[in-house]
């Protein structure tokens, strides 16, 4: 998953970036909360941590502006020393999906991240999964129609893979860049238009077939299933 975090202590997101990296997960950090805010307002992320106490603005702070002002319903798990029952309950009732107080724990960490994820998205067999006239093969990196099989290149079919997983979200071109090529890869955003075009052409993902995959201005793309 990408995960957002909001922490000032550089040690703690050391910490944390060992624990989350090391179990499969890509971590961006921000030590104040306008980086924050300016970040998820233009980025897609599976799920944000957020510290209470932070220089410029509170964690509450920062959450009550994520849910009044992100259209795209994004797991906040807090992560604080603040302990007292009344603070986890406004947290909690102002949005929050969870809460942690520190010293935080690797393994119930993850485990508390991985639940979150498993309520907030439709779990996918990593095997086979359809999507209306779509069936997709991982295991033999596969896409039919119909019953016809689609050729793919190995990109193409990963790009189709987290369009489909993520059916119906906004994802950054950042975000699609990560999932698809990976942090080490360097490639330009043009690369990532060209790979889209050809696979809304090649999977037929148009509006008469009832799907989009349309470009968002200054954001991203998302996959639609379209009602009729």
């Amino acid at each position: 998953m990408r995960i957002a975090l909001l922490e000032d202590d550089r040690d703690q997101i050391l910490l944390l970036r060992g624990w989350l990296e090391g179990a499969g997960h890509s971590l961006h950090a921000y030590e104040r909360g306008g980086d924050f805010l300016r970040e998820v307002a233009r980025e897609s992320f599976d799920i944000f941590l957020i510290d209470w106490m932070i220089p410029d603005k509170s964690g509450m702070e920062v959450l009550n502006w994520v849910r009044a002002n992100l259209k795209e319903s994004v797991p906040v798990v807090f992560v604080t020393a603040r302990d007292a029952e009344e603070d986890i309950v406004s947290v909690l009732q102002a949005g929050a999906d969870d809460y942690m107080v520190k010293p935080l724990r690797k393994a119930e960490l993850i485990a508390r991240i991985n639940a979150v994820a498993r309520r907030t998205r439709p779990a996918v067999n990593d095997a086979i999964a359809e999507y209306g006239e779509y069936r997709v093969d991982s295991a033999r990196r596969s896409i039919t129609r119909h019953g016809e099989e689609i050729e793919l290149t190995q990109k193409d079919f990963d790009l189709a893979v987290f369009l489909f997983r993520n059916l119906g979200r906004l994802l950054s071109r950042g975000h699609i860049f990560e999932a698809v090529w990976g942090q080490s890869t360097e490639i330009s955003t043009r690369t990532i238009d060209t790979h889209v075009s050809r696979l809304r052409t090649r999977l037929s993902l148009t509006p008469e077939n009832g799907w989009r995959l349309g470009a968002v201005y200054q954001h991203g793309y998302r996959l639609e299933r379209l009602t009729h």
